[in-house]
């Protein structure tokens, strides 16, 4: 899956030009959507034991601004993947923070 994220406001989403060949994508089959998945490279087959653990967690709307410090060569490598690193860092930190919290629930 790649790690690269592109951040827009709405009015530039709105002007992005829709490259979806949608009546193509409506006509497919079921087992040619099948397919489509099976074939596709970045795919994550979830199982229903993944479903099951699945919990809906919705980050807050709001983001606290913080003063942090960080090592140089971690914000490098953040920073080298272009922009939206400090979005990459946090998403970094809310995957460990989840993993923590599942761990911390196993054990409950």
């Amino acid at each position: 899956m790649s790690d690269d994220t592109t951040t827009v406001t709405a009015s530039e989403l709105d002007r992005l030009e829709d490259r979806t060949d949608w009546k193509r994508v409506r006509n497919l089959s079921d087992e040619e959507i099948e397919q489509a998945v099976v074939n596709d490279p970045d795919q994550v087959m979830l199982d229903k034991e993944w479903f099951e653990r699945a919990k809906l967690v919705a980050p807050e709307a709001e983001k606290k601004r913080i003063t942090i410090r960080l090592d140089d060569d971690v914000v490098a490598f953040f920073k080298q993947q272009g922009r939206g690193y400090q979005t990459r860092i946090n998403k970094v930190l809310r995957a460990y923070v989840t993993a923590q919290q599942m761990k911390d629930e196993e054990r409950s």
